[in-house]
């Protein structure tokens, strides 16, 4: 369509040339006629013909008996009756034959006027735009065609490996991956995607089974115990002081569960980014204050000092509540690690958001809390902000093993990250928080987190802070 625009327009535009130039000469020779008569028209036709240096120009000039006055045509064509009508026709000039256009124009006493153009150049410039056009669209459907062809054989091959690749998974195969090329190409980028979609599928999985077993294993324990105890007591307890006691611990056992399920379905929500509607603006530092107060008691009980390190000011956009719980728990989990005479520090700081590929686009703030403990090994720095997991010093000490799951939840919800930075002696753990939450997205969270390294987990993982 496009090239056949092109020669319809070409063609045409070389067509309207020559019909302007042979009117606007008639007009010209019909002027001469009114200034000058016979004999000023027959000069101008002849000096015309001698200027034209291209020799396409065509005129006649014939009195009333039809016999050549002046021109380069030697007789009037018998073709040409009418004036003011276009005639094509094929003429001889030296020797050679052409298509010429022509129109005649009537002149006072019975004289006649033809004027026209020898087109055989025109001609040939349109058999060369055809032949060129034509060959243009024969080459351009054949690269369309294999350009097509192409196309097909690479989408079927990349649909078909997303079959082949999905059809193992729903074989059992979860290890099964899409192959890439390694050229960089939309096809790479399609499988690199696939294959990073398929990965967190994997480590979702893979979460779920390691949360249930968690969850059937050390649930068990407290379970086995209230179900023992009350079943001791149904059968042997002396008096009903006893009796009551049994279900008093019972109780107690199952109250814990219900605390473990109640922390899971907190992480769960706050992983779905359902908290995020509760944001708003508020002072970090009265928080972060507000909670050092509420915990200093619990810490001088074990001659353990608290010393907040932190500006007049900080201005945070986020969750408040949200916020005092991850500090909660991180302090009061400090507090149980801390040696006594031990010092506990709290501090925030203001720096660059240098946690997106080291480019600074804003400002975060910084929250550590850093404690004198007995700190953590390598290996489970690698593991302590899985659900469920608690080191082995910390196997002696109560808790379930989801307090530092929960931070971990909300940091993210916040668009931040978690840090763990090894002490001699202790641990600080580092909350690093954008502080204008309105322009980031928190990031998706695995059901198990990967982090530079972890704390032990909380004594009680469902604290709810003071303000």
């Amino acid at each position: 369509m496009f090239l056949s625009v092109i020669w319809w327009g070409t063609a045409g535009l070389l067509e309207r040339q020559v019909e302007a130039s042979v009117s606007a000469d008639a007009r010209a020779l019909s002027e001469r006629w009114t200034d000058g008569g016979l004999s000023a028209l027959a000069l101008t036709i002849e000096d015309r013909l001698e200027d034209n240096v291209d020799d396409d120009a065509l005129y006649l000039l014939v009195d009333p008996h039809g016999q050549r006055v002046a021109g380069n045509l030697s007789a009037w064509p018998g073709d040409v009756a009418m004036s003011g009508v276009w005639y094509q026709l094929t003429i001889r000039r030296a020797g050679s034959r052409g298509i010429a256009e022509v129109q005649a124009f009537d002149l006072p006493s019975g004289y006649r006027l033809l004027v026209g153009r020898d087109v055989r150049g025109r001609t040939n410039l349109r058999r060369l735009l055809t032949d060129t056009l034509l060959w243009a669209w024969v080459v351009i459907t054949i690269l369309t065609l294999v350009g097509a062809l192409l196309v097909r054989n690479m989408f079927r091959r990349m649909i078909s490996s997303i079959a082949r690749t999905t059809s193992a998974i729903a074989h059992g195969d979860m290890g099964r991956r899409m192959n890439v090329s390694g050229r960089g190409d939309e096809l790479d980028e399609v499988a690199e995607a696939i294959n990073e979609m398929l990965d967190r599928i994997a480590r979702l999985m893979d979460g779920v089974k390691q949360v249930s077993n968690a969850i059937a294993h050390d649930l068990r324990t407290p379970i086995t115990r209230a179900r023992t105890q009350l079943e001791y007591a149904a059968l042997h307890a002396p008096d009903e002081a006893a009796l009551r006691m049994a279900i008093e611990n019972g109780v107690n056992d199952l109250d814990n569960i219900t605390t473990v399920f109640e922390a899971l379905l907190r992480i769960a929500q706050i992983e779905a980014g359902s908290r995020r509607s509760a944001f708003a603006s508020f002072d970090l530092v009265t928080v972060l204050q507000d909670i050092v107060e509420l915990y200093e008691p619990v810490a001088e009980e074990q001659e353990i000092r608290v010393v907040p390190r932190m500006p007049e000011r900080i201005s945070f956009y986020g969750d408040r509540s949200m916020i005092q719980q991850a500090i909660s728990n991180l302090l009061d989990n400090a507090i149980k690690f801390s040696p006594h005479g031990g010092t506990i520090t709290v501090s925030a700081a203001i720096g660059p958001d240098l946690s997106h590929d080291g480019k600074s686009p804003g400002q975060a703030t910084t929250i550590a809390v850093t404690d004198e403990g007995m700190g953590m090994s390598e290996a489970d720095l690698d593991r302590a902000s899985e659900r469920f997991f608690r080191a082995d010093s910390a196997r002696n000490t109560p808790g379930s093993g989801l307090g530092l799951s929960l931070v971990q939840a909300i940091v993210q919800l916040h668009g931040g990250i978690l840090q763990f930075v090894r002490r001699s002696p202790g641990l600080s753990v580092e909350m690093q928080l954008p502080i204008s939450g309105k322009s980031k997205e928190a990031p998706e969270t695995d059901m198990k987190q990967d982090s530079q390294s972890s704390h032990h987990q909380d004594r009680s993982v469902m604290i709810q802070p003071h303000i």
